[in-house]
């Protein structure tokens, strides 16, 4: 038996060309460790216990009442992100997304929403714009999802989402991209993800190129009810199968694999390639899943319209402070208290998001037209792809991997080149893929190839 593996691994190092090597993350962008860096946790604890003390955030609760309710919250994140128009040059464009929810499931009237959006633009023309959004929800709830009138702190779910949020807004905001960055704050989350639909669907009847959404949310606490302890690890939930398939799609998927490549899959091994260069100390844990059971999140409208979206959760919850009324029971506090939050992990997750937005806003965007041409019986692998119309582009990286693995194994520069033969790869024993390079060495997420003949 050792004999046969030995040579099955010579067989394997024969076949791989010589000039390939394990997947590189890009040269370190100077601006990256800096916005890293200004991220702190005493104005992540600041925001939190802000929000909280407006009583409660539910989304049926007062919108004009300015010390309690809703409407409290809405105006105090909308004053603190026009606060930083100054440091983006006048760049940053705040505005109150608003809209009429009717009547539904959790909402029995109808009701005027708010999202609030910190648009900062990047560098592109109007023909290549790139939007990346990032996401807190600020509405709260206590145990009934209407109940506007008892306390609901939401110190967790979600005010750890919104501090982060702002926090990289004003991270970020003194710097320029040429991706443009939405940070958004979202309201009626807990009824339905009405804010989040609401705005995922205006991005897709104005055309977006949303080439990434994230949302945080509960990212707060450090401490399991399991009793486990970890301040070093974020969850990073993305689909495999995308939520807008068609059944032409899924036969095709069915027929040559890629349940593990989807665009939301490539975002996340991206987030995890990002942290591992830039805020090392956290580990991102990739969970092959949407979200949770029995749960769901703000990036879900986004999937449902094609986009690429992700979760970032804590990796051991506490039902305890999640959706409770707070009070004493048997000894143990229940409700989403401040003091239940770890503030400086609050602010390790938004320094991975941090590192990951910034990356992908300067970076060049993933080919497209991404194709692995399936018209010949052969050992090699045939790729092409389009030319990316951004005008630093330096050339092309392809990798691959085995079709059990998660993460890319390989990469092999091609050089600027929109077709390659990867020879002696067989297309039926790997999972390729293709990312753009530009001058500076920064690399584009993966683009998975489709079948074509």
């Amino acid at each position: 038996m050792k004999r046969i593996h030995m040579a099955s691994a010579l067989l394997f190092l024969l076949s791989v060309p010589a000039c390939a090597q394990k997947p590189a993350p890009a040269p370190t962008d100077p601006d990256i460790p800096h916005i890293v860096r200004e991220i702190q946790a005493d104005r992540v604890e600041r925001t939190i216990r802000t929000l909280v003390g407006f009583g409660t955030r539910n989304t049926l609760s007062a919108q004009d009442d300015p010390r309690r309710g809703i409407g409290a919250a809405r105006d105090w994140l909308f004053a603190e992100f026009s606060k930083l128009k100054e440091s983006s040059g006048g760049r940053l464009v705040v505005e109150k997304q608003t809209f009429v929810q009717p009547r539904a499931a959790r909402v029995p009237a109808p009701t005027t929403l708010t999202n609030i959006l910190a648009i900062l633009p990047g560098d592109l023309p109007e023909d290549r714009k790139r939007y990346l959004i990032v996401s807190g929800h600020y509405d709260s709830m206590c145990s009934s999802p209407t109940d506007a009138l008892n306390d609901a702190p939401g110190a967790n779910d979600d005010a750890s989402g919104s501090a982060a949020v702002l926090e990289m807004a004003r991270a970020m905001a003194p710097y320029r991209f040429h991706a443009t960055i939405v940070f958004m704050c979202v309201a009626g989350e807990e009824q339905g993800l009405l804010g989040s639909t609401y705005c995922a669907e205006q991005a897709k009847l104005q055309n977006w190129h949303v080439e990434a959404m994230f949302t945080n949310d509960i990212i707060g606490s450090s401490l399991g009810a399991n009793g486990v302890h970890d301040d070093r690890t974020v969850r990073v939930f993305s689909e495999g199968i995308p939520s807008d398939e068609t059944e032409a799609q899924a036969r095709t998927r069915r027929s040559v694999g890629g349940e593990e490549d989807s665009s939301s899959r490539q975002i996340a091994r991206f987030i995890e390639e990002s942290a591992h260069h830039f805020v090392p100390s956290m580990k991102v844990l990739l969970i092959a899943r949407r979200d949770r059971y029995l749960r769901g999140g703000d990036h879900i409208p986004f999937n449902e319209r094609g986009y690429a979206a992700v979760r970032f959760t804590e990796p051991n919850e506490n039902y305890h402070h999640q959706h409770q009324n707070v009070r004493m029971l048997n000894g143990e506090q229940y409700g989403d208290l401040p003091e239940f939050v770890d503030f400086r992990y609050v602010a390790n997750v938004a320094r991975v998001n941090a590192a990951a937005l910034a990356s992908l806003a300067i970076a060049p965007d993933s080919p497209a037209g991404a194709g692995l041409v399936t018209s010949r019986l052969t050992t090699d692998t045939d790729l092409v792809w389009s030319a990316n119309p951004d005008p630093d582009i330096a050339g092309y990286e392809i990798v691959w991997r085995d079709t059990t693995a998660p993460e890319w194994q390989h990469a092999l520069n091609v050089g600027n080149v929109t077709k390659y033969t990867a020879k002696g790869i067989s297309k039926d024993n790997y999972l390729f893929g293709i990312r753009a390079v530009d001058k500076q060495g920064r690399k584009s997420p993966v683009a998975f190839p489709r079948p074509v003949r």
